[in-house]
């Protein structure tokens, strides 16, 4: 093969290497979507769901929070406590009709980053900013930082 030849021949893959890695960078993007649905929006927000919430965020996940100028640390297992807490004193409680909006699913090789509009009953309740790592198991949130709308 002359040089012209390997020269013309990478030209032609390019785009075809390129549309195959646009390709998987969108599956991935929709895989960590879908943790975040599922764990996220349906786990916590729409069913109160411990096991989904297990399933879709790591074991070390914190959640950061922010109050009176000073910044707290929320493990998976202590949110999931106070979410059983709140179902238990209000098992009647009706569920709310959640959607969640991505605006921003940023992921680059193993990570990823997520920015949620979640509403509850038609209000905008909580902007979210999820980030995520892929282990062997899958694609997992780690932490998480938020703004509650009023």
């Amino acid at each position: 093969m002359t040089k012209t030849s390997r020269i013309l021949t990478t030209l032609a893959l390019a785009p075809c290497l390129a549309a195959a890695a646009a390709a998987a960078q969108t599956d991935e993007a929709t895989a960590v979507k879908a943790v975040v649905q599922s764990a996220y929006v349906e786990g916590v927000h729409a069913n109160g769901d411990a096991a989904a919430m297990r399933a879709g965020f790591h074991p070390d996940f914190r959640m950061l929070v922010l109050r009176d100028g000073k910044m707290t640390a929320v493990t998976l297992e202590e949110w999931i406590t106070r979410m059983q807490a709140s179902q238990k004193e209000h098992p009647d409680a009706p569920k709310p009709a959640v959607r969640a909006d991505f605006p921003i699913v940023d992921v680059t090789a193993n990570e990823a980053f997520v920015k949620v509009e979640l509403y509850r009953d038609g209000r905008h309740a909580f902007t979210d900013y999820l980030l995520l790592y892929k282990f062997a198991d899958g694609w997992k949130i780690v932490s998480k930082i938020f703004q509650v709308h009023a």
